[in-house]
């Protein structure tokens, strides 16, 4: 759709294409001709789009219906728009219920109606230079995280985890992923254009809605089948500034005081481990119950959990002793 509207905007022509179809689109519609359930092609919408009078797809916006046509909405509709295309294009959305595209001939730009709303589509360019700042944003801030995170790491290996440890990487998570989702609707008006920049998305958000699910998972006491889901639901109703204040997300999702020591249950740290599979994970975790634990299990005790044979439990073992021949290094930055 972004392509055959720039197409007629390169073309110098005017347009009115209303996205979807009903009974209510037909009784605002006169004249113009059927086009037998066309499939939608951006070539042949800018083609029609030649003719005097507008365009009707359907609800899928996969199918050219009608051309040519001139839409008669109820006058009485209020509008601010003074040229005709986009007058009758405002109408017609509230009138109908369905988006319109209207494309101004003279100033070259696309307008789209939807309801009450008006949304002035700008130019590929410009949105592309918005999602490229964003994206150096987004980046900064999946640094951050990934900072929290390795910090969380360190801090449970050494027994000292907190509350607040944990808010931290859900606020950061919380951050990357509305900015994420920001990014996203945005790049979706580019069309074909937004493939590498969507590409660089999924990098830099891959992972971050399984870091927040494991650190409630980790934290999360006492731990439902619900509890964790309805903590992710209240963290997305947040407002930005609900976001930044870590004493209200704590006690949104339901945890102490955030200086109040804390340990993990081991979900996040065994995520890290390669090749385990969530089952054999979630059967660990029930077996040692914390993080301490887990960092002292010997290779029998491991092997006494279901799914973890002799290799496996070396492969924990030796992934365990890492983390804490580590934690000398760590030291210095956890004081």
């Amino acid at each position: 759709m972004r392509r055959a509207l720039e197409r007629v905007i390169q073309q110098g022509n005017g347009g009115l294409v209303v996205l979807g179809n009903s009974s209510m689109v037909d009784a605002a519609s006169s004249g113009g001709f059927n086009l037998n359930r066309s499939g939608f092609t951006p070539a042949k919408l800018a083609e029609l789009s030649k003719m005097d009078g507008g365009i009707v797809l359907d609800d899928s916006w996969n199918t050219i219906l009608e051309a040519n046509i001139h839409f008669i909405p109820d006058g009485a509709i209020p509008t601010d728009e003074t040229g005709a295309r986009h007058r009758t294009a405002e109408r017609l959305a509230v009138e109908t219920g369905k988006p319109v595209v209207a494309v101004s001939e003279g100033r070259r730009v696309a307008t789209l109606f939807y309801g009450e709303e008006k949304i002035e589509l700008a130019q590929p360019t410009e949105v592309a230079a918005h999602v490229n700042q964003e994206l150096q944003s987004l980046d900064r801030l999946r640094s951050r995280l990934d900072e929290a995170e390795t910090k969380l790491t360190r801090l449970e290996v050494a027994g000292l985890s907190t509350y607040r440890s944990a808010v931290t990487v859900i606020q950061r998570t919380a951050l990357v992923e509305r900015l994420g989702r920001l990014i996203a609707s945005r790049a979706l008006t580019l069309g074909d254009e937004d493939r590498i920049m969507t590409l660089q998305l999924n990098d830099l958000l891959s992972g971050v809605d399984q870091t927040m699910r494991m650190v409630l998972q980790d934290y999360l006491k006492p731990l439902r089948s619900n509890s964790v889901q309805r903590a992710i639901d209240t963290i997305d109703g947040f407002t930005g500034s609900d976001i930044e204040d870590p004493v209200g997300v704590g006690k949104q999702v339901g945890f102490p005081d955030l200086d109040d020591p804390a340990e993990a249950r081991g979900h996040r740290v065994l995520a890290l481990v390669g090749r385990l599979p969530d089952s054999v994970r979630e059967d660990i975790v029930r077996y040692f119950g914390s993080v301490s634990k887990l960092l002292r299990a010997s290779e029998g005790q491991l092997t006494a959990v279901e799914g973890v044979g002799e290799t496996r439990a070396r492969q924990l073992r030796a992934f365990f002793d890492r983390l804490q021949s580590q934690s000398h290094e760590w030291e210095p930055v956890l004081d």
